[in-house]
């Protein structure tokens, strides 16, 4: 057993855990924090996307150990002041959760793009590298592929999140 200093949803946490804990088990199990989903355990479909700081990680393929001292957000810590978090709002208003399974780490991963694009991360389908990143809709698709959705929602959640992105930052809350 390895003590780890984690700081949850701007919570810290000193943990005791086995050297093999991932980091989805730890936060499920030890921190009660059930938002981010197990799903293959393998880290293909993206349901346990949480952030590590402003990027998106698997947190079935995680050790918690790795991460000792790292500031995490879950789902649960996406809501600022009691108001949802722009993106669940969008969410919601787009109709993007059908049974809402993989709604946790599309939300996590959907705010990391966010985040990557203020950096002036590139992805794969950036057609001009020396312009700042747009998120247009084949940006969303692209940023978003690590996220399956059974239901079929692509199309909803690409909406929900290019409409936030055409909001000003300075109206947008952190994560």
């Amino acid at each position: 057993m390895q003590p780890v200093r984690l700081i949850v949803n701007r919570v810290p946490h000193h943990v005791r855990v086995d050297t093999r804990a991932t980091l989805l088990d730890t936060l499920r199990e030890r921190l009660g924090l059930t938002g981010a989903k197990k799903g293959c355990d393998h880290g293909q479909c993206g349901t346990c996307t949480v952030l590590v700081g402003d990027r998106r990680v698997y947190a079935c393929l995680a050790l918690t150990v790795a991460l000792d001292g790292a500031e995490i957000t879950t789902v649960e810590g996406l809501a600022a002041g009691g108001e949802p978090h722009p993106l669940q709002r969008a969410f919601i208003d787009h109709g993007a959760v059908g049974c809402g399974y993989c709604a946790p780490g599309q939300l996590c991963s959907a705010v990391a793009i966010l985040a990557d694009v203020a950096r002036g991360a590139p992805s794969a389908a950036t057609a001009d590298l020396s312009a700042p990143p747009r998120l247009d809709l084949d940006e969303v698709r692209e940023r978003m592929s690590g996220n399956i959705c059974r239901c079929g929602c692509y199309g909803r959640i690409a909406e929900a999140i290019t409409e936030v992105a055409a909001t000003p930052r300075a109206e947008r809350p952190p994560p």
